[in-house]
C-alpha cells in the first residue's frame, strides 16, 4: 500500500518549466486576482490556446498564498470519471484503503488547509468534475481550484476566464513583424533552427504566418519546428494554399478562426509528416499519459512499422513537436498533448485500425503485468515497483478497453494479475473498483476467476473487512478446479486474515497451519504463502508464545531472502519486533521495526509504515521515554489518517497502542503529551520518518521481562 506523503505539504507537486512562458502579463494578472476573488476558477479556450501553461504559471505565482501548497491534477489520460477523486488523491500523495468514499477521505484531509487545486484538461469529464469540485469546496473553507477545459464545469460559484489567442502583427504592416505570436515564433524557431535570427527573416511572411495561425500557441510551435526545413516565407506561402484550397469546404470552415487555423496547422504538420511519421502519430493515440520506446515497438511495430524504424521516428515526432521527449529517472519517455493525440486518434479510426491497435495496447499491458507478477516476489521488486507506478496511466487505458469487451475475461486477467500492483503500489480500492467491474463481466470458473477473486479478497482483508475476505473464499472453493494447490492456500490465507482481523486466534491458527506445514515445500513463493506465515506468527505473538512466533518469521524470512524479496520480509522484520516487544527486547523490538521502517518507506507502503511506527512508539513507551512515544504516536497517527483505517482494526493492535498512549500521558502529563503528540502530528512526514529511524536501541533493556 503505497504513499509518498507531504507533511505540512509546503511545495506541492507543479512540475519545472521546461519552455519559457511568452507574453500573457495581463492575463497572468487577471487570473490571479480571479483566484484570490473566486474559489473556483476555470479558464476555458481552443485546445492549443495555451490553457495548462497558463494556469501553471499562475498557480506558481500564487503558491506562496496557499499554505498547503498548490497541487497539480493532470485529467487528461483518466476515462472513467467516478476515479477522479482517486486521481485527485493520487497527485496529493494520499492514499486511504478503507471502503470510505474517497471524496470524504480528500474533504477529511484537506479540511483546515488552505490549498490551491488545479484541475487541467476537464473537458471530457465536466460532468464528475463539477460533482466532485462542488463537493469539495463545500466541505473545505481553505480549498481553491484553478480548472482548465474547453468548456466550463457549470458548477456553483464558477467564475470562467476565457483564453484568447496571443496577439499577432496588424494586416497591412510594414515595419518589423512584433507581438507575443512573433516572439513565440522567434523564440521556438530559435530552439529548433541553430543561428535563427526573426531580424534576417521576411517581415511580411512572419507577420501573414501568425496571423494565418491566429496567434494560437500549439499552432505556432508546430510552425516553428517546421523552419528547419523551410524559410518563413514558404511556410507562409504554403499555409496560405492550404486556406484557398479549405475555403469552399463548410466544415472545413465552421466555427471561429482560430479552430480552422489550428485544424489546419494540425493537418498540414501532419501532411509534412512522412508517410511512416504519420502511422506512427495515428497509432501512438491510444497510449494515455506517457509511454516509453519498448512499449512503443511492442503496440505499434508491424510490417509497415518495422521495430527497428521505432526509435528513430520517434526522434523524428519530438523534432516535429508532436511528442515532447521526457528524459526520467526510468529512461526516456514520451508524451504527446491532448489535441495532437486526437487528431491522431481520428486518423487511426479513418484508417480502421482503431479496435486493432487498442487491443495490441491492452495485450501489451497484460504482458507487461504478468511479468511483474512473476517478478515481484523477487530481486527485482523495488525495480517492478517502480516501473508499474510509471504506466500506471496506460493501466488504466488497458482496464476500460478491457472492460468494454464482449467477451469479459480479459478484464478479469488483466485486473487479477495486478493483484500485486494494488497491494504493493498501494490502490487499494481502484484495484477492488475494477475487479468488481470485472467480476461481474465474467464468472466462469479457471485460474482467472480465482486469481481475480483472491485478489479482491486480500485487498478487502487489509481495509479490515473480515466478512468480505471469507465471502471471497467462498467464491474461491466454487470456482477452482479440483486438486487447485493455489487456490485453496488463498481460501486459507483469507481466513486466516479475518480471524487475525476479529482477534479469533484459533481460527488464525488453524487456517495458517497447512501454509506453516507446507513452507519448505519446493514450489514457487506466492504472496498467500507468506500471508498465512504471517498470520501464524501474529497468533503465537498474540497468545504469548514468543519463541514459536520467532522460529515462524525466521523461516519466513529465509524463504524471502531465498528470492531476493523485500516488501513482505519487511512485514516480517515488524512481526519480528512485535514479537520481541512481547518477549521485553526493546532494543531488538526498535532494531527490527527500523528495519522495516526502511523498506517500507522506500516502497511508500502507508499500511506497512504506519504499523511500523506504531511498534516504535510502544517500544519507546515501555523504555520509559514518553516524550518520544507520545511524537511517535502522533507521526503514527497522522499516517493513518492519511491511510484509512488505524491498525486495520486488530484488536491486539488497537488495545496496545490505547495502553501506550494512556502510559504516556500518566508520565508526561495531559499538557505535555499533547504537545508532543501534536509536535509528531504536524512535522513533515519524511522527516517525522527521519526522527522515528534516529538509533534509540543503546541502553534500552534486552531481558525477559
Amino acid at each position: 500500500m503505497a504513499i509518498a506523503m507531504a507533511g505540512k505539504w509546503q511545495a506541492g507537486n507543479l512540475p519545472a518549466e521546461l519552455t519559457s512562458l511568452i507574453g500573457r502579463r495581463g492575463e497572468l494578472d487577471q487570473v490571479r486576482r480571479a483566484c484570490r476573488r473566486s474559489r473556483l476558477v476555470t479558464l476555458t479556450g481552443v485546445g492549443g490556446v495555451g490553457k495548462s501553461r497558463l494556469a501553471l504559471r499562475a498557480a506558481a505565482d500564487l503558491r506562496p498564498e496557499f499554505g498547503g501548497g498548490a497541487w497539480l491534477v493532470e485529467l487528461s489520460p483518466l476515462v472513467d470519471g467516478s476515479l477522479l477523486p482517486h486521481a485527485i488523491a493520487e497527485a496529493l500523495r494520499l492514499t486511504d484503503q478503507t471502503t470510505r468514499p474517497m471524496v470524504e477521505v480528500l474533504a477529511e484531509h484537506l479540511y483546515g488547509r488552505e490549498v490551491l487545486l488545479v484541475l487541467d484538461t476537464c473537458e471530457h469529464l465536466v460532468g464528475p468534475c463539477s460533482a466532485t469540485v462542488t463537493t469539495l469546496l463545500d466541505a473545505v473553507p481553505g480549498l481553491r481550484v484553478l480548472a482548465t477545459s474547453r468548456r466550463p464545469l457549470e458548477a456553483p460559484g464558477e467564475l470562467v476566464f476565457v483564453v484568447e489567442p496571443l496577439p499577432v502583427p496588424p494586416a497591412g504592416s510594414t515595419g518589423p513583424a512584433i507581438g507575443d505570436a512573433v516572439s513565440l515564433l522567434a523564440e521556438r524557431a530559435a530552439e529548433t533552427v541553430p543561428g535563427f535570427d526573426l531580424a534576417d527573416q521576411d517581415q511580411e511572411a512572419v507577420g501573414r504566418l501568425c496571423r494565418r495561425l491566429e496567434g494560437l500557441p500549439l499552432a505556432i510551435e508546430l510552425a516553428a519546428a517546421r523552419l528547419r526545413e523551410l524559410p518563413v516565407a514558404r511556410l507562409a506561402d504554403r499555409l496560405d494554399d492550404r486556406f484557398s484550397a479549405l475555403e469552399d469546404d463548410p466544415a472545413a470552415t465552421a466555427g471561429p478562426p482560430w479552430h480552422q487555423a489550428l485544424r489546419t496547422a494540425i493537418g498540414w504538420s501532419h501532411e509534412l509528416c512522412e508517410p511512416a511519421e504519420r502511422l506512427l502519430w495515428a497509432r501512438l493515440s491510444v497510449f494515455a499519459g506517457d509511454f516509453d520506446a519498448e512499449a512503443v515497438r511492442a503496440v505499434c511495430a508491424d510490417e509497415r512499422l518495422p521495430e527497428a524504424d521505432i526509435g528513430l521516428l520517434l526522434d523524428a515526432l519530438a523534432d516535429e513537436s508532436i511528442l515532447t521527449w521526457l528524459p526520467t529517472g526510468a529512461g526516456e519517455r514520451y508524451r504527446m498533448l491532448d489535441t495532437l493525440r486526437e487528431y491522431g486518434a481520428g486518423w487511426l479510426r479513418h484508417l480502421g485500425e482503431e479496435e486493432r491497435f487498442k487491443q495490441r495496447h491492452r495485450e501489451h499491458y497484460l504482458s507487461l503485468a504478468t511479468r511483474g507478477a512473476a517478478g515481484w516476489l523477487g530481486p527485482g521488486q523495488i525495480s517492478w515497483y517502480d516501473r508499474m507506478i510509471g504506466e500506471h496511466d496506460n493501466l488504466r487505458a488497458a482496464l476500460e478497453v478491457a472492460l468494454g469487451a464482449k467477451d469479459g475475461l480479459p478484464a478479469l486477467e488483466l485486473a487479477g494479475t495486478l493483484a500485486f500492483f494494488w497491494y504493493g503500489c498501494g490502490y487499494a480500492k481502484e484495484g477492488r473498483h475494477y475487479l468488481r467491474q470485472a467480476l461481474d463481466l465474467d464468472t466462469r470458473p479457471g485460474p482467472a476467476l480465482v486469481q481475480a477473486l483472491w485478489s479482491d479478497g486480500h485487498l478487502a482483508a487489509t481495509q479490515g473487512d473480515a466478512d468480505a475476505a471469507e465471502a471471497r473464499a467462498a467464491e474461491i472453493e466454487l470456482a477452482a478446479g479440483a486438486g487447485d494447490a493455489y487456490a485453496v492456500s488463498c481460501v486459507r490465507a483469507l481466513r486466516a486474515m479475518a480471524g487475525v482481523i476479529r482477534g479469533n486466534l484459533i481460527q488464525a491458527m488453524a487456517e495458517s497451519e497447512p501454509a506453516y506445514a507446507s513452507r519448505w515445500a519446493d514450489e514457487p513463493l506466492t504472496i498467500a504463502r507468506l500471508v498465512g506465515l504471517y498470520c501464524r506468527a501474529h497468533a503465537l505473538t498474540v497468545d504469548g508464545r514468543i519463541t514459536e512466533a520467532v522460529a515462524v518469521l525466521e523461516d519466513a524470512r529465509t524463504l524471502c531472502d531465498r528470492c531476493g524479496e523485500q516488501s513482505m520480509r519487511s512485514h516480517g522484520d515488524f512481526l519480528r519486533g512485535q514479537a520481541e516487544l512481547g518477549a521485553g527486547h526493546l532494543d531488538l523490538a526498535v532494531t527490527y521495526g527500523q528495519a522495516a521502517l526502511r523498506t517500507k518507506r522506500r516502497l511508500h507502503d502507508s499500511f506497512g509504515i504506519g504499523l511500523t511506527v506504531d511498534l516504535l512508539a510502544l517500544a519507546a513507551g515501555a523504555a520509559g521515554r514518553a516524550q518520544r512515544a507520545a511524537r511517535l504516536l502522533g507521526l503514527a497517527q497522522r499516517i493513518w489518517s492519511t491511510h484509512g483505517q488505524a491498525q486495520a482494526s486488530v484488536p491486539a493492535l488497537v488495545a496496545a497502542r490505547k495502553a501506550c498512549e494512556a502510559g504516556a500521558r500518566d508520565l508526561l502529563g495531559d499538557n505535555a503529551f499533547v504537545v508532543a503528540y501534536r509536535t509528531g502530528f504536524d512535522s513533515d512526514i519524511d522527516a517525522g520518518i527521519a526522527y522515528a529511524l534516529e538509533p534509540e536501541g543503546e541502553g534500552l533493556p534486552n531481558g525477559l521481562g
